[in-house]
């Protein structure tokens, strides 16, 4: 979106769906370009990948933008990853490109994220305050407990700020990926494993890809309302969501959409793909699978959620 601000005579980033969604589909052009040009530079060839959480939630295609990265890597192609701007919506987005960079480096194996600012790393409070102190290492959350971070500048050309990569690198390191935050001008010191910026330490360990993107890129198209006895398969033995454990649903969604199961007090304990639209559910609640089968059929006798398409939260 912000490189195609200045074509089109913007001054910053526009508020409206429309207008951004127009200003990427300007600026999605000329900024691979430009990739293209400085990389031919050195003997590198760039490919340009935009993605949508369709992309990486769905299974099938999931599996398609895994195999893209691995292909694109294997013959030497460095790829120019961004969100598709010009079909994604405020409901469906990833939000910044820290949090994609975070999701994406689970996706492609990375041994280590790099994210860069325009300071050169994380300050226990603004750079510019007096006294101010550089975190050189992050090795838990209590690490953070004392620290003040920032929003998004002031130019008014992009999403995030060091909010963003604080939780970016949240993301990466919770999923067993280590993560420099430093400025540009120190990429090739991080890159060649020199101590600068700050470093966030690994804290988890590498979990199924699209459970993580499930988890942290995903908004709930709806809800189900699950009794005691579910919430406690569900969390406790990782179990699938059954439709005798449902008491109720909520919202409009389709199968295959991300819906967040509430437990008998309203409380979120879980996100997971639905196999069933909402207008199938209320037929089905509380009923058990057994009977589901005999009654309608065997394609009512699979799970509501199915454990492996689950994140506990």
């Amino acid at each position: 979106i912000a490189a195609g601000l200045a074509p089109l005579g913007l001054a910053k980033r526009p508020r409206g769906l429309a207008a951004q969604q127009a200003a990427a589909s300007v600026g999605q052009g000329l900024l691979v370009h430009r990739y293209t040009e400085e990389l031919a530079r050195h003997g590198l060839t760039a490919g340009q990948v935009l993605l949508t959480l369709d992309d990486v939630t769905r299974r099938a295609h999931h599996r398609n933008a895994h195999q893209t990265f691995t292909k694109l890597l294997e013959l030497g192609v460095i790829p120019i990853v961004n969100e598709n701007d010009t079909v994604a919506t405020t409901e469906i987005r990833f939000g910044d490109n820290d949090r994609l960079a975070a999701l994406v480096a689970h996706l492609v194996h990375a041994d280590l994220l790099l994210l860069l600012s325009d300071v050169d790393g994380l300050y226990d409070g603004p750079p510019s305050r007096p006294g101010a102190r550089l975190i050189s290492e992050v090795r838990a959350d209590r690490d953070l407990a004392d620290v003040v971070v920032g929003s998004a500048g002031q130019a008014g050309v992009g999403t995030g700020g060091m909010v963003t990569k604080v939780d970016a690198a949240a993301i990466a390191t919770g999923s067993g990926i280590p993560v420099v935050l430093t400025s540009a001008e120190y990429a090739g010191d991080a890159l060649a494993g020199k101590p600068v910026g700050t470093l966030f330490h690994a804290t988890g360990k590498r979990r199924p890809i699209r459970l993580l993107w499930l988890r942290h890129a995903t908004e709930p198209k709806g809800a189900v309302l699950l009794d005691a006895g579910a919430v406690r398969a569900v969390v406790e033995r990782r179990a699938s969501l059954l439709a005798a454990g449902i008491t109720g649903v909520q919202g409009e969604f389709s199968a295959g959409d991300p819906v967040d199961l509430l437990g008998p007090e309203g409380e979120v304990v879980g996100r997971g793909l639905v196999n069933f639209d909402a207008s199938e559910l209320p037929a089905l609640l509380g009923r058990s699978s057994k009977e589901l089968k005999r009654e309608l059929g065997a394609a009512y006798e699979r799970e509501v959620v199915h454990r492996d398409d689950l994140v506990v939260l």
